[in-house]
């Protein structure tokens, strides 16, 4: 494998760590702990996980610990990664396989390969030293792969412990996302039913910035990946305010939340910055969208200024009240549909489609681009949603602002010219080489991961907090699973899952945002150039948390 010159400089980067994890480690409990909502459901469901107190590490100068009594005996882990890429997880791997050798050299960690499923299938590898120090610092999930699977069967649950005993393993460390992590909560209540001794640990991660609440402050990835589209935009923005002449629309990874709009924006400084969650709290249209997007442009234009940036995010068409109904109809309209399936040709599907929506669906179905409503149409996910990342916002928005500037001009309002280009940064960011942040956070929720299971602990999460502050003054420790859990219907069942975080319209992220926008959207140049992620330099440059968590702690 060749390697550039900072990946070879990176793979001698040792991560920072909080002080608790650099020797010896004693584990405290707190208060015992409760769902964030439906407390009754989920006691219920989880009768062995629920209720348990959350996990502070501190550091101990003497060895005889709960974390050492492994040093008498030998273990072994097992490590899966689920779901989409995040920039460092193949830190968490670093960190886990060097907590446990440093436990006892003799420890063992397993690789799970493809996801999930190499769990059920028995397709694993075993992790050595010159496995992991190929891939330390780097982005990507190529290690051992992930997948989609899902953990639900109880077959699926019964292949797993077969696999881990064979393996002699002691606990699966599973890194994913809410769905992953309510999967891994899942496992480990199965597992302590069956008594098979097998405990389970889940790392937080998705770059969509939604897996947080009062203990996990962010995911792992989030802060690459949106720095790594900051660069983008602010790169674009240069071009913009070089070129003027051009309206940048700009498309962001996020179905279920705008994190990442809201945290490029805070970078970034663009002209305008949507965001879902307003979107949906002001119940607007697609029209007052456009209009407002329109009132932007022409204001600039008629100050010479015929460029700017906007920010879309990925999920917004979903949170738009008509736009979730006509979405929801067409769900229910198309599933499993031979009928619909068998018609030759788009102009007869759209008629089809019409002759059956509801009025006011059916009215806001035909105002639609005919390329959008047939985005609207196409095959659906595997529990019958319409594949968001698939339609193409950005151009729906190009088209109809391009078609209001039409009508202005023709009345001698816009006297302007409008030139729009369209893009989409979504998989530029997810397996970007690891920040400094991403790449120290990572590493120390691995370790973390590794003292919990030395712990005997079983259905927590790695965490790690207080990430405002130098990592030597991070604090490690674990949150109950169930203490993040509610009940939610879904593929029309209520099930228990890790309540996602949208975005806090009364949170101060927003808030910067909201008192800033109109002087982003004058007629004037407040761009931010973030430039490229630093590894080496200052640290202000280099190890610097997101905008959105300096913000929420007061900084």
């Amino acid at each position: 494998m060749q390697k550039s010159p900072l990946q070879i400089a990176r793979q001698s980067y040792q991560p920072k760590m909080p002080v608790a994890l650099q020797g010896a480690v004693r584990l405290v409990e707190g208060e015992k702990t409760q769902s964030v909502a439906d407390q009754e459901e989920i006691k219920k469901l989880f009768p062995n996980t629920y209720g348990l107190p959350v996990i502070t590490m501190e550091p101990v100068a003497e060895s005889k610990v709960e974390s050492q009594k492994s040093k008498e005996e030998p273990f072994n882990v097992g490590v899966i990664l689920s779901g989409g890429q995040a920039p460092g997880g193949h830190n968490v791997i670093s960190g886990l396989f060097d907590g446990l050798k440093a436990l006892n050299p003799n420890n063992k960690l397993y690789g799970f390969l493809g996801g999930p499923s190499g769990l059920i299938d028995g397709k694993y590898q075993e992790l050595t030293a010159s496995i992991i120090d190929e891939y330390r610092n780097t982005g990507g999930f190529d290690i051992i792969g992930s997948g989609r699977t899902k953990l639900e069967e109880t077959w699926q649950f019964d292949n797993g412990i077969e696999i881990c005993k064979q393996l002699g393993i002691k606990a699966v460390v599973i890194i994913g996302g809410d769905d992953s992590n309510t999967n891994a909560c899942v496992l480990a209540e199965y597992y302590l039913q069956k008594k098979c001794g097998i405990q389970v640990i889940g790392c937080p991660k998705t770059i969509d910035g939604d897996l947080k609440n009062e203990m996990i402050e962010t995911s792992f990835g989030f802060d690459t990946a949106c720095k790594t589209y900051a660069e983008l935009i602010g790169n674009i923005q240069r071009d913009a305010n070089s070129a003027k002449k051009y309206w940048h629309f700009i498309r962001l990874m996020g179905r279920s939340a705008s994190h990442i709009a809201l945290e490029c924006a805070l970078q970034s400084q663009p002209n305008i910055c949507l965001i879902s969650e307003e979107v949906e709290a002001k119940r607007m249209t697609l029209n007052d969208i456009v209009e407002e997007i329109v009132k932007v442009i022409v204001d600039r234009s008629n100050h010479g200024m015929n460029f700017g940036t906007i920010l879309i995010p990925e999920g917004l068409i979903e949170f738009i009240p008509a736009m979730r109904v006509l979405i929801q109809e067409l769900n229910d309209l198309l599933a499993n549909n031979e009928e619909f399936a068998g018609l030759d040709g788009d102009d007869a599907k759209r008629e089809y489609v019409k002759s059956k929506l509801t009025t006011a669906s059916c009215e806001l179905y035909r105002s639609l681009p005919k390329g959008i409503a047939r985005q609207l149409t196409l095959d659906r996910d595997p529990h019958g949603n319409v594949m968001v990342s698939q339609i193409e916002t950005e151009k729906l928005l190009i088209e109809m602002v391009q078609k209001r500037l039409a009508v202005l001009k023709a009345n001698g309002e816009f006297k302007g010219k409008f030139s729009a280009l369209n893009h989409f940064f979504g998989y530029e960011g997810r397996c970007a080489m690891p920040s400094n942040f991403d790449a120290d956070y990572c590493y120390s929720i691995g370790v973390t991961a590794t003292h919990l299971i030395a712990a005997g602990k079983t259905g927590y999460m790695s965490l790690v907090r207080n990430l405002t502050k130098p990592s030597s003054e991070w604090i490690a420790g674990g949150v109950p699973i169930t203490m993040m859990m509610n009940m939610e219907k879904r593929n029309g069942k209520m099930k228990p899952v890790i309540q996602k975080a949208l975005v806090d319209l009364n949170g101060a992220p927003f808030k910067y945002l909201q008192d800033h926008r109109a002087k982003w959207a004058a007629p004037s140049t407040n761009y931010i150039y973030p430039g490229p992620i630093q590894y080496y330099g200052p640290a202000e440059v280099c190890d610097q948390p997101t905008r959105t968590l300096l913000l929420e702690r007061g900084k």
